[in-house]
């Protein structure tokens, strides 16, 4: 069983005992996820919201915390000798699917 959510605008397929990493979350917060599709893994039974699937509620568990890979910004102007190399690491939450509830 495999769903289509929607979680603070960006779009994840994601299936039971799967792990995914997700923009940075705090404990209390609701994962909020929208499901906008279900399917099977051979693809024989499709559902799909309008534009949500409102009966499917999704089991999720907050593995932990982590960063993503550093981003390197350098910024220069020529024959000025202005250098500027900036990093950036995203904030990430590890989320482990538990289940995928097709009765809600």
């Amino acid at each position: 069983m495999f769903a289509v959510i929607e979680l603070k605008g960006h779009q994840y397929i994601i299936q039971p005992w799967a792990k995914i990493q997700v923009d940075r979350m705090e404990e209390q917060e609701d994962l909020g996820a929208k499901v906008l599709a279900v399917f099977d893994q051979d693809g024989s039974t499709v559902k799909v919201g309008k534009p949500f699937v409102s009966w499917v509620k999704i089991g999720y568990e907050i593995a932990g915390h982590s960063k993503g890979d550093k981003v390197r910004v350098l910024k220069f102007k020529r024959k000025n000798r202005y250098e500027r190399n900036i990093g950036f690491r995203k904030h990430l939450t590890d989320l482990h699917i538990k289940s995928i509830d097709l009765n809600g």
